[in-house]
């Protein structure tokens, strides 16, 4: 049996799903699948229950589930106990960061890293919002910035930040239109990136657009969002993203495509800070520097 084997086994266990399990994990569904017979036969017991339609844990997957966490909780902290073992004076804290993070919070984050900067060495990682929850999961990540929702056992959330989000148009179908209404999307084909770019609130907004009536679909298996503003540039398509000409999205924008509020929806995309609960609770110098990131990061009106 390898770690990976238990980090498969939590995966399906969270989610209750292979195929959502082996999405969170940027892998196949076979080869996940046989991974888990392999740790099912390698110890003697069936751990889930299986049919075309749902999954479920079995008693000795129940009994095996904080068994597992606890030894993947070990395992991913060896480096952070490590690094606190060596006893650096000025240690590196690795902070998550997603892609089209509003420009005001990305301002209050170059502060607060100036900040820390005589108590601590706060590095950048970049990445989606969910490999991000999985780097602070194990312990690679002190804490991050990420899009809403997380719901994670172990894992606190702190919301730092609300955006109103609008739809991407073609500039010349749309002239002159102050906004658009989901009946008028209708006909348009939504662009949405490569599904691991895009956090868990994307789901929610694909449900109501189908609830709307909007099917048409087209992923991009990229995670560059410029393509996707090339794409309804063209005509025939829209998108999902920041209304705020202040949103770091402004960059991939031109005069080839407009961003309109939806009259009858009103989406908006939360960012929050999360870290382990457990760290702080060993960590004390970890804990007032969440407190303080909280402190700065926090938009005052929220």
């Amino acid at each position: 049996m390898e770690i990976f084997h238990l980090r498969y086994f939590v995966a399906v266990a969270e989610k209750l799903s292979f195929s959502g399990a082996a999405r969170s994990l940027h892998m196949a569904t076979s080869p996940l699948s046989q991974r888990i017979r392999d740790l099912e036969r390698e110890l003697g017991v069936v751990l889930f229950e299986r049919d075309s339609h749902h999954v479920q844990l079995t008693d000795a997957g129940s009994s095996l589930l904080p068994i597992a966490r606890e030894a993947l909780s070990r395992f991913d902290d060896v480096p952070w106990r490590l690094r606190e073992a060596i006893g650096r004076t000025r240690p590196v804290v690795y902070l998550g960061v997603p892609p089209g993070l509003h420009s005001t919070l990305r301002e209050r984050l170059t502060g607060f890293t100036r900040y820390c900067a005589e108590v601590c060495e706060l590095k950048r990682w970049p990445g989606g919002s969910r490999e991000l929850l999985l780097g602070v999961q194990r312990g690679e990540l002190a804490m991050a910035l990420v899009h809403l929702p997380v719901h994670a056992e172990g894992i606190e959330v702190a919301e730092l930040m609300r955006e109103p989000l609008g739809a991407v148009l073609p500039a010349l179908d749309f002239a002159g239109r102050e906004s658009v209404s989901l009946h008028e999307l209708v006909g348009l084909t939504y662009v949405r990136p490569a599904p691991r770019m895009l956090p868990d609130y994307w789901d929610e907004l694909e449900a109501r657009l189908s609830a709307a009536g909007i099917h048409r679909r087209m992923t991009l298996d990229t995670g560059d969002y410029g393509s996707t503003a090339e794409v309804i540039a063209n005509g025939g398509a829209f998108a999902i993203s920041m209304l705020d000409p202040r949103s770091g999205m402004q960059k991939l924008r031109d005069e080839s495509i407009t961003v309109l509020p939806i009259q009858d929806f009103s989406p908006s995309l939360a960012t929050g800070l999360i870290w382990r609960q457990d760290r702080t609770e060993v960590q004390l110098d970890l804990q007032k520097l969440i407190a303080e990131a909280r402190e700065f990061l926090t938009d005052p009106v929220a």
